[in-house]
């Protein structure tokens, strides 16, 4: 006798066969996102400020840094097969990554991964001549993809989809590598995105200029090896001892991308902006 699927079985069936074909594009939780966007927001210039919203149309860098994650139930073919390659990089090894390989400008170059992303949006948002919504569009993209290369499972390894295929438990519930760092650790600070921004937002100068010394292309190296020490995932058993030793490196994987991300922006919108002399506004 054949069996007739229910509505919730069908429903079920989907949101798997969804959530395996998305999982591997989406960083951080919502909050996570929201938490780097913000801290940023909080760093911008006045100049940045005003550049930025028209481009933003109206809303907030942190309800914008979701975008591209909730862009992709969009049935277009883009958003279907072509962008999820936009928010991670492939590393096996550290030599892997070459990047003085690619050639991006605003004009050319194919977007293949997550840094040849943030060198698009950059050379797009700089250029005078591309549209505001070219503009709009991929300065959504940057607020989130920086976000992304801060966590570091999005600098993983292809043939486990950035530890998407590593089975772990977390406090007993079965889950995988990468959805434990992209929210799992996030959720189990149990605070808003307000809260948590509130809490790992700084104005110490030498740690602002610490992470502004820096570049996208270290970034994605400090996440690839950050997650190298990841992928030893001993019992894949994680309770209290897992939270008290990574927690504190994703509040500051969380913060870096932040002020990271402010920076850059100030840089591409502000011209008075000078990376680690005054690349940041004044936090409010």
């Amino acid at each position: 006798m054949k069996k007739r699927l229910t509505n919730k079985v069908i429903i079920g069936i989907c949101a798997t066969l969804t959530l395996g074909l998305s999982n591997y594009a989406a960083a951080w939780s919502q909050n996570g996102h929201r938490i780097v966007a913000k801290i940023a927001e909080n760093h911008l210039t006045d100049t940045t400020k005003n550049v930025i919203a028209p481009l933003l149309k109206g809303e907030k860098l942190a309800q914008v840094s979701t975008w591209p994650d909730e862009m992709r139930s969009n049935p277009s073919e883009f958003w279907q097969k072509k962008s999820s390659k936009w928010h991670y990089v492939n590393i096996s090894k550290a030599s892997d990554f070459k990047p003085a390989s690619y050639n991006i400008s605003a004009t050319d170059g194919k977007i293949t991964d997550a840094y040849a992303l943030i060198l698009k949006a950059t050379a797009i948002l700089k250029s005078p001549s591309t549209s505001l919504d070219d503009k709009s569009f991929y300065l959504k993209f940057l607020v989130h993809v920086v976000g992304d290369i801060h966590q570091p499972m999005h600098v993983g390894h292809s043939e486990d989809r950035g530890g998407n295929r590593i089975k772990v438990k977390f406090f007993g519930e079965e889950t995988n590598l990468h959805t434990l760092w992209d929210k799992l650790l996030v959720k189990n600070q149990n605070l808003s995105f307000t809260e948590f921004t509130n809490f790992l937002d700084t104005n110490n100068k030498p740690t602002l200029a610490n992470y502004l010394d820096s570049q996208p292309k270290d970034w994605i190296l400090e996440s690839f090896y950050i997650a190298e020490k990841l992928y030893d995932v001993g019992n894949a058993d994680y309770k209290y001892n897992y939270v008290y030793e990574q927690t504190p490196v994703m509040k500051t994987r969380l913060t870096q991308g932040g002020i990271r991300l402010a920076g850059l922006l100030n840089t591409i919108f502000d011209k008075s902006a000078k990376p680690l002399v005054n690349a940041l506004g004044n936090k409010k």
